[in-house]
């Protein structure tokens, strides 16, 4: 069992940060205005548990192979913690599962990019291009990637 989830925890770490990686490359991963795709797969905690760690671990690595600041790299990665573990305590619930990880990184990146960064645009807009950029990842994108997975969820993460 622990291996099983260990294995799956590694495999949406190495998802993510494919996924970030590669949207790296139009910008759309890092800045005031970001889409990061991989976000989508936060709502994976619906499924498993092990998304938690996965996550956690994926932003992370993303954030310091893309170069991210070191204040990047631990809030950043705090962030998708929090919406991550929001996620799986909000899974029974049909929509709002979504919300943690969008919250969380609409609160806390926002932060990161003016401090840590040194952006000198209006807190308003970070938050919104932010919020927005997870909003389309998860609730749009993510719910598209829970529906298609949904009905294989079983073959997915609970057959060894």
């Amino acid at each position: 069992m622990k291996i099983r989830l260990m294995s799956q925890a590694a495999i949406i770490a190495a998802i993510y940060v494919t996924i970030t990686y590669f949207v790296n490359a139009w910008g759309l991963a890092n800045g005031a205005i970001q889409v990061r795709l991989s976000e989508a797969l936060c709502i994976l905690p619906v499924f498993t548990p092990a998304a938690i760690p996965g996550l956690f671990l994926g932003c992370f690595l993303s954030n310091t192979l893309n170069g991210c600041v070191i204040w990047d790299i631990i809030f950043g990665s705090f962030a998708t913690l929090i919406g991550a573990i929001g996620t799986y305590y909000l899974r029974q619930t049909k929509f709002l599962f979504t919300l943690p990880p969008v919250i969380a990184n609409a609160i806390i990146v926002p932060l990161v990019l003016r401090y840590a960064y040194g952006l000198n645009d209006a807190m308003w807009f970070l938050v919104v291009t932010v919020g927005l950029g997870e909003i389309i990842s998860i609730c749009g994108l993510g719910m598209i990637f829970k529906h298609a997975i949904a009905a294989h969820r079983r073959a997915i993460f609970e057959n060894a």
